[in-house]
């Protein structure tokens, strides 16, 4: 690993690693280990899946949670009680939802870290770095180092975790702000191939004043007489943007989804933000079908689907006739050719043609 890969991925997690062996090691799996020698991940993974699971529910219990001493109605016998939106049950789904195996591999995807892996000569053979459980038990072995080099401190683990996990993203837990933090990682990645970097930290009265910052709407309420200070605040560059996006409130999460917000608003006013027609360099017939595949899977509508059947003309040659799908539009694209190739690649030219057009 490279001094530049270590740079990228921590810049991609935002913590820097006093002992950078464990970095290494967190990379390291059992099959290169027996060949060279030195450790393996295999404990940092076992590490990392109980710190894991103990953000996980941190996080969940402060998203839905509150203690009655918040609301003016409750009486003071009730003043110590936790109250939670959700019960055990929905928790526990909630959680499972969040640390899935395909999850966490498609976060190490998302990362772009399992190509940093140090492996033996069977799993380069076999391209294990491809398996779900191969990504997983890396996002956990990434975590353990973490934990062990930072001496288990607990606000930097679940920095690293919301970097690593993105919750919000996944539990649309707000839709205003879920859509501007998904709009803004895909911002990030798309144009520059690089994450957002967040930095959150403890609320401090005046900080705007000592840099400058675009302030997020929750910390400009917040500076207004008699609103109560936000607990948190938080920082978010974005690549190749100068200004630093700054808001605020009671939890990481909330000052998160504000930063995101005021990122957002920045680059729509400046007319950074694509449009679908930014995503196809060159939308053409021949690649019309990857074409359209590509803009399914940036989110733009569902994945293509194709219908077909062969007839015969009174020669008895065939003829194909091709039907292209999409769930966002009501009518479907067609082709027809005697190449079965041909007619697929009209219907979803023509379909190509249709989305770019709309926008």
């Amino acid at each position: 690993m490279e001094c530049q890969d270590v740079r990228t991925i921590q810049d991609r997690i935002d913590y820097r690693f006093e002992n950078e062996d464990l970095l290494h090691q967190a990379f390291t799996r059992k099959s290169f280990a027996e060949e060279n020698g030195g450790c393996d991940n295999e404990v940092l993974e076992f590490i990392g899946d109980k710190v894991l699971d103990f953000v996980v529910v941190k996080y969940l219990s402060e998203e839905y949670g509150s203690y009655a001493r918040d609301y003016e109605d409750y009486s003071e016998d009730e003043a110590n009680e936790f109250d939670c939106e959700l019960d055990e049950g929905n928790l526990t789904e909630i959680k499972a939802k969040l640390v899935q195996k395909h999850r966490l591999a498609s976060r190490i995807d998302k990362l772009g870290f399992a190509e940093f892996l140090y492996m033996g000569k069977g799993d380069c053979e076999n391209h294990v770095e491809r398996q779900d459980s191969v990504k997983e038990d890396l996002f956990e072995a990434i975590l353990g180092a973490v934990a062990l080099d930072s001496g288990w401190n607990l606000d930097t683990l679940c920095n690293v975790v919301e970097h690593m996990l993105d919750p919000e993203t996944e539990l649309n837990l707000n839709d205003e702000y879920e859509n501007y933090i998904g709009m803004i990682q895909d911002w990030a990645c798309n144009t520059k191939g690089e994450l957002p970097l967040y930095h959150p930290e403890p609320f401090i009265h005046d900080y705007y004043l000592f840099g400058q910052f675009i302030i997020g709407e929750n910390l400009s309420n917040s500076l207004l007489p008699f609103v109560a200070y936000p607990k948190r605040m938080c920082k978010l560059k974005l690549p190749g943007i100068d200004a630093i996006f700054l808001d605020a409130g009671q939890t990481d999460h909330e000052a998160r989804r504000g930063a995101a917000k005021a990122a957002y608003m920045y680059l729509k006013s400046h007319n950074l933000l694509p449009t679908i027609r930014d995503e196809i360099e060159n939308p053409n017939y021949d690649d019309a079908i990857s074409q359209l595949e590509i803009l399914a899977r940036r989110g733009y509508f569902s994945i293509p689907v194709y219908e077909f059947k062969e007839t015969h003309d009174q020669d008895g040659n065939p003829i194909w006739e091709f039907k292209c799908m999409i769930a966002e539009r009501e009518e479907p694209t067609f082709g027809t050719s005697s190449s079965k190739k041909d007619a697929k690649k009209q219907a979803a030219y023509e379909m190509l043609q249709h989305v770019l057009e709309e926008g």
